[in-house]
């Protein structure tokens, strides 16, 4: 497996730019599936994910035009051939358990295995499956498949859901464009990318409103056309620049940042005492750290617009080398301090109880080598081995190469010293 070597020590000067966002494209890719007209994506993102579910998606029947390294992804899925997304496909990515709700939409049935385990915790499916049977869906669970049913259509429906579920809220935005009459959704999840979904669906013909709040409305309609939509960038991406910037020093301009969507990051970083310069016009957001310590504070993940969840490890690697004690809370995923006992293998102080992460800085990181468990747990790791003295080796990074497009290349960029290694 390949691994990044990086000799730390180095500052970042200079400017990245910030991809779109890869949470958003899956969803925006899966809705293909609700029209025979093609839908065209732009500012899409390079990942092994996002060419993942375009595989699975051929595998169904949309004709697929990507070509690689190209940032524009042109779907057609005029006739889908398949409404069967296997085992050995759609548990490499849970995002591709979405397609099941566009496919019952729009052909009236529907087979889609259940999703993998995952290293985070074990973020069950039952939103999902239960918003569909509010709208009407006959679903039953064979043999790890969920056989999904609407011969007569899918209808609207009031569903509260009980906690706060980006995915299940996705999936049912999506489901319910085609379904006949009104569905709402109550305590909706208000991710940013809640409301790319409904902007592009909108601009489809669908008739969703309140997309971004905590109650969506959704006005079923007899079919979809197809349409071009720009994927919005990365606030995750962004937030990991800004915080590897932070924490290695330097002065980092970030170039198309989503700003309104990192309100609870930026609001963190100047409590650190980081410079923060956010231009929401510009679309910039400009990190400068020169000599000044980092001040310990505390953080509780939260749903949008709290602090992300997707955004906890790289701050606790910031927080490894901030003065005093951080208290990092996980209100999230279970199991998403993995990342932990592999800082400390860099020489960071930190002590996990339960849902809570208590972390004294140290005055220096030092570089060693160390494993990569899930995607951010990783990024983590880089963010480390760039403040650390000497070298660090991240292993099993194929874990980074599924949610950061040019990751060496952009750090490289801004005078960091990092290399990919080519594993046996």
């Amino acid at each position: 497996m390949d691994s990044l070597k990086i000799t730390g020590g180095h500052k970042l000067n200079g400017t990245i730019p910030v991809s779109g966002a890869k949470n958003s494209a899956l969803k925006l890719m899966a809705a293909c599936l609700l029209t025979r007209e093609p839908l065209t994506l732009t500012n899409m993102p390079n990942l092994a994910d996002t060419r993942f579910l375009s595989q699975l998606l051929a595998s169904l029947g949309v004709e697929v035009y990507w070509p690689k390294g190209d940032s524009e992804c042109r779907l057609n899925a005029a006739e889908l051939t398949s409404t069967i997304a296997p085992y050995d496909q759609v548990r490499k990515m849970r995002a591709s358990f979405n397609v099941l709700g566009p496919m019952l939409a729009r052909e009236g049935h529907a087979t889609v295995s259940l999703p993998g385990g995952c290293a985070i915790g074990a973020r069950p499916v039952d939103l999902h499956l239960q918003a569909l049977e509010g709208m009407g869906a006959d679903l039953k669970v064979e043999a790890g498949y969920v056989k999904a049913a609407a011969i007569h259509g899918l209808k609207g429906a009031k569903i509260v859901f009980p906690f706060v579920s980006v995915g299940a809220t996705e999936h049912a935005m999506l489901a319910a464009t085609l379904a006949n009459g009104e569905t709402v959704l109550e305590n909706a999840a208000r991710e940013p990318e809640i409301a790319d979904l409904a902007d592009c669906l909108n601009s489809m013909g669908a008739r969703i409103s309140g997309a971004g709040t905590a109650t969506v409305r959704i006005e079923g309609v007899e079919s979809l056309s197809g349409a071009q939509h720009a994927v919005m960038p990365d606030r995750i991406e962004a937030g990991t620049y800004a915080m590897a910037a932070a924490a290695a020093g330097g002065d980092v301009t970030l170039n198309g940042a989503p700003v309104a969507a990192l309100g609870a990051l930026i609001d963190a970083l100047k409590r650190c005492g980081v410079d923060v310069d956010a231009d929401e016009s510009a679309a910039t957001i400009r990190i400068q750290r020169n000599g000044s310590a980092l001040k310990a504070i505390n953080i509780d993940t939260q749903p949008h617009p709290g602090f992300p969840t997707d955004l906890q490890a790289q701050f606790m690697a910031l927080m490894s080398i901030a003065d005093g004690t951080s208290v990092i809370r996980e209100n999230i995923f279970e199991n998403r301090f993995m990342h932990a006992p592999e800082l400390s293998r860099l020489g960071a102080n930190i002590q996990v109880r339960g849902k809570e992460a208590i972390v004294q800085g140290v005055s220096q990181l030092r570089g060693a080598p160390v494993m990569a468990t899930d995607l951010r747990a990783s990024v983590s790791l880089v963010i480390a081995g760039l403040a650390a003295e000497g070298e660090t080796q991240v292993n099993r990074i194929y874990h980074l190469d599924r949610g950061f497009e040019r990751l060496e290349e952009k750090l490289t960029g801004c005078g960091a010293n990092i290399v990919r290694v080519d594993g046996d």
